[in-house]
């Protein structure tokens, strides 16, 4: 039997299911992006060029920064499908997009938020799930939005790990 918040999930494709809170992108958190992936690109980094020579005449957020943001912003907006462990209550695992735009950059100090609607839900081995989320990623104040993509996750139930531990397991041993 599926536990009650797949049965939740599986009921809710086609619609809108959740916006996250705002979330302010400061120079600090630009910053730390920028270190965390060695790309000190100015116009992301560095204020004072940007009033010289960037067309925004300010930094403007990674594009790659907004993508990263969608597990934050999805955590805010939908919570977890359940809280308890690998074991006994399953995980969620990043599995790509199927289609990724980056529509508008993000100023700093710009606030952003997420809508999430479910468009797929679907079992691919036993206790293994495919979703399908469409995202928009909204800036606070502008038309466009910064991000619109179609995002595809696996939920991988207790009862699935316990599956894929077993092969694993089985796949290890030494041959006889």
């Amino acid at each position: 039997m599926l536990q009650p918040a797949i049965e939740r999930l599986r009921s809710q494709v086609g619609q809108a299911i959740g916006t996250s809170p705002w979330l302010v992108i400061d120079q600090a958190r630009i910053d730390a992006f920028a270190q965390a992936t060695n790309d000190p690109d100015p116009m992301h980094v560095d204020p004072d060029w940007c009033r010289r020579e960037s067309p925004f005449k300010t930094t403007i957020a990674f594009g790659f920064l907004t993508v990263a943001m969608l597990t934050h912003l999805s955590h805010e907006a939908l919570g977890w499908i359940n809280s308890t462990g690998a074991d006994d209550g399953g995980y969620a695992l990043n599995y790509g997009f199927n289609r990724l735009r980056l529509v508008e950059p993000v100023p700093v100090n710009s606030r952003i938020r997420a809508h999430f609607t479910l468009l797929g839900f679907a079992e691919v081995r036993p206790d293994e799930f495919k979703t399908t989320y469409g995202v928009t990623v909204e800036i606070e104040g502008r038309e466009r939005p910064a991000l619109v993509a179609e995002w595809l996750g696996m939920w991988v139930s207790g009862a699935g790990h316990q599956r894929i531990i077993a092969k694993q397991t089985a796949n290890q041993r030494p041959p006889s």
